[in-house]
């Protein structure tokens, strides 16, 4: 198997520059376990911190625009669209990110990066209900992050 972005050892940047700008797309989700009383706080919005969901959805904005800084070999790509979903259960929250982009290369870790980010920011705006008595979160769990579409060209 032959590595494109290995060259004599060193790792470098694809070059995409021969392919054609195409519609692509991209989506991944990912979970986080939480306490059903985190949940209930969260839907009653009596978070300390205020609206959980607006603020990961913002976050997770932010660190798609931001993937080519925080990934060294990823290119960065004009985004067209970014769309968060948030699906709260009776113990957590699924998050689902779709990214889309006109141009050469794929927007799978925008998705990721965009997921992930969201999930954490979740974490962070819940972490005081999360606790136990030591400081510790042993109900807190985030899990499955990973892409559950691609799509290159043709489909909206």
């Amino acid at each position: 198997m032959e590595f494109t972005h290995i060259e004599d050892g060193k790792v470098r940047m694809v070059d995409v520059s021969h392919k054609d700008d195409v519609d692509r797309i991209a989506v991944a989700e990912g979970y986080i376990r939480l306490r059903s009383s985190t949940i209930e706080a969260i839907l009653n919005k009596e978070v300390a911190k205020g609206n959980v969901i607006a603020a990961a959805n913002i976050a997770g904005v932010m660190a798609v625009k931001k993937t080519p800084e925080l990934i060294p070999m990823c290119h960065p790509i004009p985004i067209t669209s970014v769309k968060f979903d948030f699906d709260i259960e009776s113990v957590g929250i699924r998050v689902k990110c779709t990214v889309k982009s006109k141009g050469k290369t794929g927007v799978e870790m925008e998705a990721l990066t965009g997921v992930s980010v969201a999930l954490l920011t979740i974490w962070d705006m819940v972490k005081s209900l999360e606790k136990d008595e030591y400081g510790n979160y042993p109900k807190t769990l985030i899990e499955v992050v990973r892409v559950v579409e691609k799509v290159k060209g043709g489909k909206e």
